[in-house]
């Protein structure tokens, strides 16, 4: 009986007080949630696929978390990825298909929008010119309503419209 009794008081202590038994503490939610875009067609399929984090206003001005005429990650958190199913063309310029990370050089009147081949990075700190596989210069213009969180989105005919505060930049892919 006494056996008995110090098993349980064992196992009793071992369940209360194990880091495998009691609930585990998940994190909060993601400052900057992941979002993904999709560009899919009836007669084509999945042509792209675009992955990324919304970092949003708060408050802040969009040239202080983009500053014009540097490299921004297009995002938050890790790099945003792009990745194409078939081989297309990318504002102008022909892109095989793969995945790519994107970036940004944001300005006034156009964005040099950025495909590299680096991939699985943490915001721009990692980026290399040399890595690039294409650059092209995309127009801004005004959005009428602000827009809190980066968002990315396709339109039926391809394009790619990227808006966050004011600004909107299209890109279009075929």
């Amino acid at each position: 009986m006494k056996k008995n009794i110090l098993v349980f008081a064992f196992f009793t202590f071992a369940l209360l007080f194990s880091n495998e038994t009691t609930a585990q503490k998940f994190p909060d939610l993601d400052k900057s949630p992941a979002d993904i875009a999709l560009y899919k067609t009836k007669d084509d399929g999945v042509i792209a696929k675009i992955v990324y984090s919304r970092p949003q206003l708060k408050g802040r001005s969009l040239t202080t978390l983009a500053p014009a005429g540097k490299v921004w990650r297009m995002g938050a958190n890790e790099s945003t990825e792009i990745r194409f199913f078939k081989d297309v063309s990318f504002g102008g310029k022909s892109v095989k298909a793969g995945t790519y990370s994107m970036f940004a050089i944001p300005g006034a009147t156009e964005w040099t929008l950025i495909l590299n081949k680096t991939t699985n990075e943490w915001g721009s700190f990692g980026y290399k010119e040399s890595d690039d596989v294409v650059r092209v210069q995309a127009p801004v213009s005004n959005n009428k309503t602000s827009v809190e969180a980066l968002g990315m989105m396709f339109s039926k005919t391809g394009d790619l419209h990227i808006g966050w505060a004011n600004t909107l930049v299209t890109v279009p892919i075929k």
